[in-house]
């Protein structure tokens, strides 16, 4: 395999356009290519096969998604509270959906996985490295909860941004109003109250 990782970006970055825009079915090879204006074979040097391209499609959407350290650091140095927890969640709906092409490109791939075994163990693991991180970036914050209500944070936030990037229910509840609404309620929750 070609070992020449900003070529492996840009291709995985054209991969992910073509995934946002044309869905699975149209992410072909040579759809990479003509997308990424190089000569044709050359994601097929790089990605030797249909699960080995989405794959590492699902590692690239998780490095662009990864957030910035001085806005961690920024917020790690906040007195824990639901204000903080609130912070939290707003900074992650605004990166994912600062560029929507890859929150759409991660739920097709998802969708994907569903129907590629081999892909579901490649995104699979993926996903829930992402969430043993987040559980134990959580744990260090002194925030309420544990792992299972970061869980439900991930399916909250994972249908509050299909409904913003996709076909919306049209409740047209305002983003921030929702996370506010997250937080309160988890918050109450895990106290017991």
């Amino acid at each position: 395999m070609p070992r020449n990782t900003d070529r492996r970006r840009l291709l995985a970055d054209a991969g992910l356009r073509v995934l946002a825009g044309s869905g699975a079915r149209g992410l072909t090879h040579r759809a990479v290519d003509t997308e990424a204006g190089v000569p044709a074979g050359t994601a097929s040097n790089y990605f030797r096969s249909r699960d080995a391209l989405l794959g590492a499609l699902g590692e690239r959407i998780m490095e662009r998604f990864a957030p910035d350290p001085a806005v961690v650091a920024r917020l790690s140095a906040r007195e824990p509270g639901r204000e903080l927890f609130a912070d939290y969640l707003r900074y992650i709906v605004e990166r994912t959906t600062r560029e929507p092409e890859l929150t759409r490109a991660l739920i097709e791939l998802r969708l994907e996985a569903a129907r590629r075994p081999r892909l579901g163990e490649i995104l699979g693991g993926t996903l829930r490295q992402g969430y043993a991180d987040d559980v134990a970036f959580h744990a260090t914050t002194g925030l309420p909860g544990g792992a299972f209500e970061i869980a439900l944070l991930h399916y909250a936030l994972d249908g509050l941004l299909l409904d913003m990037l996709g076909a919306s229910i049209g409740a047209d509840a305002d983003p921030d109003r929702v996370v506010t609404a997250f937080v309160d309620r988890l918050i109450i929750w895990t106290s017991g109250a």
